[in-house]
Parts: C-alpha cells; sequence; structure tokens
C-alpha cells in the first residue's frame, strides 16, 4: 500500500499522500529560486506561463506603486529589473511548506543584500502552477516598512 491509496488498495484523494519532493507548485518554486540565486533572468522569465502574475510584495510598494502585480512575460521581465536585478545576492530561508491544490505556501524569510547593506522579508511566499508546470501565480506577503527597519551594513 502506498501513501496514495487507501487499506483497500483505491486511490486515496489527492489531499492525501502529497509527493511534496515532487509536486508541480513545489517544483516551479523551487526552480524560480534557483534561477534567482544564479541571476539567470530569461530562465527565471521562461519559469513562468505566458499570462502569469507576480506579486511580491501584494499591495502598493516601491515596486509596483498601484498595487496591481506584473502580468505577462514583459512586465514580469520588468520585475525583475526594479527588484532581483538591483541586488548582490538574495538568500531564501524557508521555515514551512505548506501544499494545497496546485498551490504552495512558504513561511520564511527572503533575505536581500545589497550595496553593502541586508535586508530581511518576513512573510508568507505562495508559487501555483498550471497544467504544465508553469508558475501561473507568484505572491509574497511581507510589509515594506518592517523590512525597510530591518536594513543594517552587512
Amino acid at each position: 500500500m502506498t501513501a496514495a491509496e487507501d487499506t483497500a488498495g483505491r486511490q486515496a484523494p489527492a489531499y492525501l499522500g502529497i509527493d511534496r519532493e515532487n509536486h508541480p507548485a513545489v517544483v516551479a518554486g523551487r526552480r524560480s529560486r534557483e534561477f534567482v540565486e544564479s541571476r539567470d533572468k530569461q530562465a527565471w522569465i521562461d519559469n513562468f506561463a505566458a499570462d502569469a502574475t507576480v506579486e511580491d510584495p501584494v499591495g502598493p510598494s516601491m515596486f509596483d506603486p498601484d498595487g496591481v502585480g506584473f502580468r505577462g512575460h514583459d512586465q514580469i521581465a520588468e520585475f525583475w529589473d526594479k527588484s532581483i536585478g538591483t541586488t548582490e545576492n538574495i538568500d531564501f530561508r524557508f521555515d514551512e511548506e505548506i501544499i494545497c491544490g496546485n498551490e504552495v505556501a512558504y513561511i520564511g524569510s527572503i533575505v536581500t543584500h545589497i550595496a553593502g547593506h541586508v535586508s530581511e522579508a518576513r512573510g508568507v511566499f505562495t508559487y501555483r502552477a498550471d497544467a504544465d508546470g508553469k508558475l501561473s501565480a507568484l505572491r509574497a506577503f511581507w510589509e515594506v516598512e518592517k523590512t525597510i527597519n530591518s536594513v543594517r551594513k552587512a
């Protein structure tokens, strides 16, 4: 009997026996973080579906004053240039993983190194995968003011 089967050998519902290593949102999210860490902008953009959205952070911010997010590859590339591209390094420090449906949420921190300084954005970070295993949404729930207040010399 596998984790995806019940005691009678029937296929268990998708919400039981989740393959945490190979879940599509986990895989797409992992790729996203690897491309950020390796500074591979084009691979990062290609990891998204054509109509995907990025909201990082959700709501108005210095990257997105209107708080509407970035939709499609061209706008996602613009997001990279405004945020990821201005950094020296980004570390993902996730404490907890929660998988639901075609999404995964991580609780933890993103530590950003820029111009000899370090900041920490503590929050909830979600990745949604589409049927092709591409990211259809990346959403980051972190507070700008708290992150600004965390800035310190590296």
